[in-house]
């Protein structure tokens, strides 16, 4: 392959351990992974970095609760990413750990240099700290009190901890955002992060006491406190390629493209920024925050209980149809609501019908007509020269789109060319060519440029879809992988050799018919409901027994009732909010008829805080609280003392 020497650096946000993969994480490390293979397909030496974020409370927490060490659970947990990236075909050169020596060595490194540079010091410090987002909120910064980023409740801490100077460099990285267009994408993400900016800029607390939160870094400076989890993280950018020295001397850094979801976008624009400006180093030429996909209107998370498990739609559907789906369905940046109806449409149309059909036809006719060896092209019609032109337009096109990340404009012009390659064989007629002696000298023609369309075709969507795209290239009886061929293979028509043997190989994407989907849809509708949650029998005659390892897989939390309405067309069902202390959630009781809503608000409650989500009528329950039944009478469970929201019961 052609190598042009320049250099491109892309990154995910690295995942919280914590966190279930779910396809919003999915998403992002594909979107990279499309970028990244398309700079390789173009010469470039391409890094390309993903990995896992392994400090903070909630992973301290975790293990604390489970009865191990926090490194015992965070290498358990960054497995789950490393395998759902090879399922995926990420082509990632490098998975960082924050737990890992080389990224502690070099945050510690920076901190020391920037504490002796004056850059962070030690202050008392009083205010209001969100526990889900490890972050510490002024009073001005709340809504209604609450976590302005999350919702949830907050808490007011005070004590002594280390501050870096960010402040100061409030006015210098407004002018930076103004000056570089393109430094902060898509548009509107940008005139966010400068509403924020409009605002005092305050100095931004980077440790926390071990006597709170020992997991962590601790400071080269100070013993007594660890990093804070968001300063520690944001160096993996940077730590993956070593000593400050080194990452001058690289020659990827500055990164070519952040990409992030739109919730971490702060975090990246304003700390990442500032700390960079501290150290001397440049910054990202571009952080791309893109938007969520949500189901039923409610963005992706484990708190939800609402995730698109990942594992279980490449079992369904296969790799490259997720890949195309996640990226053809949105426009990158803007959110979008995931369906697997919608799911099974674009396998069906785009993929099926326009791509599948087009190959398949084109190969069975070269195996019909010419023995299965590529014609060579005999004559140029008015037909082949629009033909290219669309190819060689269509080549241009997705060449520009790239600089925008504008995925779902690439496949699309793709599909155009699917389409007027599918038009090009209606119009041309093969199968009455083929009739005639004169026929058959035009048909060479006809079925050599559709074979190359379809080579084209291939290499284009190799990003995208790599699996699917090197069995096109074998079919057409390329031996030469489509990396190797690269995209000047496609800057002019004519790169397949005529005399190559077609290959016979399995239909590449076979259509899910009505009743097959059907059957799908159904399948995933009974999955994610269960039974309705039943009160506790007084009495009974049999109980299995069951171990202490068995309990303690249930996690059952205290929860306040901060809401509650009963649910429409339903005798039973109360729908409640309930906070758990770190968040709120949504649960379906069936307590009506012996409760009304007013009675429950305000009253702590025991809730299963780990139980699969249930749809009842149609509205979701994010976990069951516990009851007892007696003579029909049913009674909540609860405590002769009051305790705060979240606590563990065992």
């Amino acid at each position: 392959m052609h190598k042009n020497g320049q250099k491109f650096f892309v990154t995910t946000p690295i995942y919280y351990v914590n966190d279930v993969p779910h396809i919003g994480h999915a998403y992002t490390t594909i979107a990279a992974d499309v970028v990244a293979r398309y700079k390789k397909l173009d010469g470039y030496e391409v890094y390309f970095l993903t990995g896992t974020d392994e400090h903070g409370q909630k992973v301290h927490q975790a293990a604390k609760d489970l009865g191990v060490t926090a490194q015992e659970h965070v290498d358990k947990l960054n497995t789950r990413f490393k395998e759902l990236w090879v399922r995926f075909n990420i082509c990632n050169d490098d998975f960082i750990r924050t737990t890992e020596e080389r990224h502690k060595v070099i945050v510690l490194n920076i901190l020391k240099e920037l504490f002796d540079k004056g850059e962070i010091y030690k202050a008392s410090y009083e205010g209001w700290y969100c526990t889900p987002d490890e972050r510490f909120w002024t009073e001005k910064d709340l809504v209604n009190g609450n976590c302005p980023e999350c919702g949830r409740k907050v808490e007011k801490i005070t004590e002594s901890n280390y501050f870096f100077k960010m402040g100061q460099y409030q006015e210098w990285l407004i002018e930076h955002i103004k000056s570089n267009e393109n430094f902060i994408q898509p548009a509107s993400r940008k005139n966010e992060v400068l509403g924020f900016l409009s605002k005092p800029l305050e100095d931004l607390c980077i440790s926390r006491p071990t006597s709170r939160m020992s997991w962590g870094i601790p400071l080269p400076f100070d013993d007594d406190y660890v990093t804070y989890v968001w300063f520690d993280a944001l160096i993996n950018y940077i730590s993956t390629f070593g000593t400050l020295d080194k990452i001058r001397a690289c020659g990827f850094w500055p990164a070519d493209h952040h990409l992030v979801g739109k919730d971490i976008l702060t975090t990246h624009a304003v700390y990442w920024s500032t700390m960079l400006k501290a150290m001397g180093l440049p910054l990202p030429k571009n952080i791309f925050a893109h938007g969520w996909w949500t189901v039923n209107g409610q963005k992706m998370s484990k708190s939800l209980f609402n995730v698109v498990e990942p594992n279980s739609l490449i079992d369904q559907f296969g790799v490259d149809t997720i890949r195309y789906f996640l990226l053809r369905e949105v426009p990158f940046g803007l959110d979008g609501d995931f369906s697997h109806k919608a799911l099974i449409g674009r396998r069906n149309s785009d993929l099926a019908n326009n791509l599948g059909n087009l190959l398949n036809r084109t190969t069975n006719m070269i195996q019909k007509y010419f023995a299965g060896t590529i014609p060579e092209a005999a004559t140029a019609g008015e037909e082949d020269t629009a033909l290219t032109s669309k190819a060689a337009q269509t080549v241009s096109n997705v060449r520009a789109f790239y600089d925008d990340l504008a995925y779902n404009k690439i496949l699309s012009e793709i599909w155009e060319l699917v389409d007027a390659t599918n038009q090009y064989i209606v119009k041309t007629a093969p199968w009455n060519l083929a009739k005639t002696e004169e026929g058959k000298e035009r048909l060479k023609s006809v079925m050599y440029n559709s074979a190359e369309s379809l080579r084209t075709i291939a290499i284009l969507i190799y990003p995208f879809m790599p699996e699917s795209a090197e069995s096109m290239n074998r079919q057409l009886g390329i031996d030469v992988p489509i990396e190797e061929q690269g995209m000047q293979s496609v800057a002019k028509w004519g790169g397949l050799k005529s005399g190559g043997e077609i290959q016979s190989v399995s239909q590449l994407f076979p259509r899910i018919e009505d009743k097959e989907a059907e059957k799908i849809l159904a399948d995933i509708q009974t999955s994610g409901d269960s039974k309705k949650p039943q009160a506790a029998s007084a009495k009974s005659d049999e109980v299995e027994q069951i171990t202490i390892e068995d309990f303690m897989k249930v996690d059952l939390r205290t929860g306040k009732i901060l809401e509650a309405e009963k649910v429409k067309k339903s005798k039973k069902l109360i729908k409640l909010k309930v906070d758990i202390g770190n968040e709120t959630r949504q649960v379906l009781a069936g307590i009506a008829e012996a409760y009304e809503p007013d009675q429950l608000i305000g009253r702590t409650i025991i809730l299963v805080a780990n139980l699969k989500p249930a749809k009842l009528m149609g509205i979701e329950s994010q976990g069951m609280i516990l009851a007892g039944s007696a003579d029909g009478k049913i009674i909540l469970g609860g405590f002769d003392q009051e305790l705060p929201e979240g606590v563990r019961v065992r």
